[in-house]
């Protein structure tokens, strides 16, 4: 990625982090960087495409803090605990992307950037397995559907986001004690979910 594209796609992570995307313009990015429209057009030609970059940039930060000791000889319920806190770590600090895939404002329901979002899900889900894959070759756990199983476990755990958050207001930031609660949920399930795998 170059230069100038890097730092819009920075740019446009801070404005959506404080404003949330839907409340972001293009004309705002273009001011925040002290950059021409067409200047900003010309990487980016709209929101959907910008967003776009966005969801990319922020899955690659993501992926690599996850591959980062990923062929350490780390037991699965460790591993998912890791996993976990890097997840949530992620989760706070781009909560107000609302990186849900779905979202009202119609500029950003094209196909190119569900598409995206999808390949960035399997990607995950890839990770996952392949660590279930290398449980089972450890006889750590049981043979299971190594895919259905990590969708699942991955499912779970964004479910209980979804819960935590469902009973606050959608827009506002949760609370430091809702964001525990979310944190000590996922780790009692994950505990749950490994020694199910046993």
């Amino acid at each position: 990625m170059d230069k100038k594209r890097e730092a819009i796609i920075e740019g446009a992570i801070k404005r959506f982090i404080h404003y949330g995307i839907q409340k972001t313009t293009m004309n705002e990015i273009a001011e925040d960087l002290s950059v021409t429209k067409p200047s900003l057009y010309y990487y980016y030609p709209d929101k959907s495409s910008l967003v776009e970059g966005v969801i990319e940039k922020v899955f690659s930060d993501y992926f690599e803090a996850l591959q980062k000791d990923l062929y350490a000889d780390i037991p699965l319920e460790e591993r998912f605990a890791i996993f976990i806190d890097i997840r949530f770590k992620f989760f706070q600090k781009y909560y107000m992307l609302h990186l849900s895939g779905v979202t009202p404002d119609v500029s950003l329901n094209s196909d190119t950037l569900k598409a995206t979002f999808m390949a960035m899900k399997k990607k995950n889900v890839k990770i996952y397995a392949d660590i279930l894959n290398r449980a089972i070759d450890n006889g750590e756990i049981a043979e299971v559907e190594l895919e259905k199983t990590a969708e699942l476990y991955l499912e779970s755990m964004m479910g209980i986001t979804s819960l935590c958050i469902m009973h606050g207001n959608k827009e506002l930031f949760p609370s430091k004690k809702e964001m525990k609660i979310i944190l000590e949920k996922q780790h009692s399930l994950s505990r749950i979910f490994v020694k199910g795998l046993k």
